[in-house]
């Protein structure tokens, strides 16, 4: 199954605070509010999409109660069907006869949640 590229979703209490922290560290900005029209930032919800190296961060303030694991499939659909066939409870599904991006949330048997997000 491939999983695509994962990335950690941090939950944010002030978005440039955060921002800056990890600029600190060595993290470029990729993508986010600022840079994409489609999902402009909002004044009660903001985001950033950071990268160093192989490292893949997401800081979501006002967006998300909790952190979470984040992974790009190409066939969400196809890891929805296999979770819901297994007995896994979806938080967030997605339509299994769309096309085009999607994403679904679950959680592992200790509370964390996965997404699986497919642009």
């Amino acid at each position: 199954m491939d999983l695509g590229q994962f990335s950690l979703s941090l939950v944010v209490k002030d978005l440039e605070k955060s921002l800056k922290f990890y600029v600190l560290l060595g993290f470029e900005v990729i993508d986010g509010g600022h840079i994409n029209e489609g999902f402009p930032d909002q004044e009660e919800t903001k985001w950033r999409i950071l990268r160093h190296e192989s490292v893949v961060l997401g800081l979501f303030q006002g967006m998300f109660d909790t952190n979470i694991l984040t992974f790009n499939p190409p066939n969400v659909r196809g890891i929805q069907q296999m979770l819901m066939e297994n007995g896994v409870k979806i938080l967030q599904d997605t339509d299994p006869d769309g096309t085009g991006p999607a994403h679904i949330i679950v959680e592992d048997p200790d509370g964390n949640q996965l997404m699986f997000d497919q642009f």
